[in-house]
């Protein structure tokens, strides 16, 4: 099969378009034939270095695809040949304490696809079967697979982490990149009312005309100066941040006392002043998070079938032309998801 795969560690030059093994499907598992997947930030600090990811090279990219259902066990009861399916990329052990009790996304010995094992710039890729999700009649393949990564982690920082109620007031840190987009999008059709903060005009335009109830420049107005001005000095309820460095600070001055503040990234830095006295003494919350459950993932694909949400795709790049796709996302300059057409 073809697929896009890493031969070592540095630019585009180590990631390769050619012929891999076939996986072999075992008992309990499906085969996927591919028909699209989007890109990751963690795709090019794969490239790069993958620094503290076990893994094996040659190995095939991608975390999160769509396809078709090439093959299952006969006795499979929920999927059969020829259905469409987006992927939990998460494969997990079933056995640790964390599974024992549903929460499968902190599992002690969680394999991500394209991260620990080979992923989903392939034309195939084989699963557990509890890992692929039939996809909603309203949604192409591009836009389901964007919701196997972005649009999950965005929907447990918002109401599993923070539990958004839609009277409160959002402030999402850097706009265009692919979770804070969701966590606009989501934000908004549950009721919330959304401020958004970029350094790209244009994508706050952008922002503006999907919804978006206030728009701040972070490279030319002070973020927390500007959310106390649009809430009469009370500050948002929930802050979705993801950036880290600078940005933490405004997270921090931004948030009403008690409020919440979850993060799931650190682009800019990760060791910020943690600001200790303004965290006890306004007795704010803050939860880390990463990916989501299983159950998470089938709640908010309910939601698209209602046509609730619908996935930006930024850009849309045939396989052969995933050096292109990679140097769009390194960027920055995407707004929603950069795609790769696969079959």
């Amino acid at each position: 099969m073809k697929a896009a795969h890493l031969t070592g560690h540095g630019g585009n030059e180590v990631v390769s378009v050619g012929e891999r093994p076939l996986p072999q499907r075992r008992s309990g598992e499906a085969l996927v034939r591919l028909k699209a997947a989007t890109l990751n930030r963690v795709d090019l600090y794969m490239r790069n270095s993958g620094a503290g990811i076990s893994h094996t090279l040659p190995q095939t990219m991608g975390v999160d695809g769509a396809g078709v259902i090439e093959e299952v066990d006969a006795t499979e009861t929920l999927l059969r040949p020829g259905q469409r399916v987006v992927l939990y990329p998460g494969i997990t052990c079933g056995r640790c304490e964390f599974c024992g009790r549903g929460q499968q996304v902190l599992c002690s010995a969680m394999r991500l696809l394209g991260e620990h094992r080979d992923g989903t710039f392939a034309e195939f890729v084989a699963v557990p079967a509890a890992n692929a999700f039939p996809i909603p009649d309203e949604l192409d393949f591009a836009e389901a697979s964007a919701l196997g990564v972005n649009h999950l982690t965005a929907w447990r920082m918002l109401f599993t982490k923070a539990r958004l109620q839609p009277w409160e007031t959002v402030l999402v840190f850097g706009v265009g990149g692919g979770v804070s987009l969701a966590a606009l999008q989501l934000a908004k059709a549950c009721g919330a009312r959304v401020f958004v903060t970029s350094r790209d005009e244009g994508k706050l335009q952008r922002a503006a005309a999907m919804g978006a109830d206030a728009t701040i420049h972070s490279g030319a107005e002070d973020v927390a100066k500007r959310v106390q001005q649009l809430t009469g000095g009370r500050g948002v309820d929930v802050v979705i941040e993801n950036i880290g460095g600078t940005a933490w600070s405004a997270a921090l001055k931004s948030v009403v006392r008690g409020g919440r503040i979850v993060t799931c990234g650190a682009t800019a830095g990760d060791q910020p002043p943690a600001d200790l006295r303004r965290v006890f003494i306004r007795q704010l919350q803050i939860f880390g998070s990463t990916l989501g459950d299983p159950g998470e993932l089938r709640d908010l694909l309910a939601w698209c079938r209602q046509g609730r949400l619908r996935p930006v795709i930024d850009a849309r790049y045939r396989l052969d032309d995933v050096h292109q796709a990679l140097t769009h996302l390194e960027s920055g300059t995407q707004f929603g998801k950069i795609a790769l057409d696969i079959g």
